[in-house]
């Protein structure tokens, strides 16, 4: 059996001094966490990426369009698209999945 729990997860990310950390990585998935600070500077990805957002609110973008995010939100993206979360609030963390 693999168990993540949310609150373990952020707190190692805090520990981490980092903007993420890998949690898990089997088979066709891996597991993140994320929380960028201020700036969102990730570049398009060699696979499907999933989002769902664990805490905070902002907008993100898609290959040029935007669309607003909260709490508990699920944001698909597939590989190679541009992406970023353009504006985020303080407290905005999210797990990320990548599919193989």
């Amino acid at each position: 059996m693999i168990k993540i729990q949310e609150k373990q997860a952020i707190e190692k990310l805090g520990q981490s001094g980092k903007e993420f950390i890998s949690l898990l990585d089997v088979n066709n998935l891996s597991v993140e966490i994320y929380k960028p600070h201020l700036v969102d500077k990730q570049k398009p990805h060699d696979r499907d990426e999933f989002y769902v957002i664990i805490s905070g609110s902002g907008i993100f973008e898609l290959d040029g369009e935007t669309t607003p995010f909260q709490q508990g939100d699920f944001l698909f993206v597939p590989a190679f698209v541009a992406h970023r979360f353009v504006e985020f609030s303080a407290d905005f963390i999210t797990w990320v999945f990548f599919i193989k």
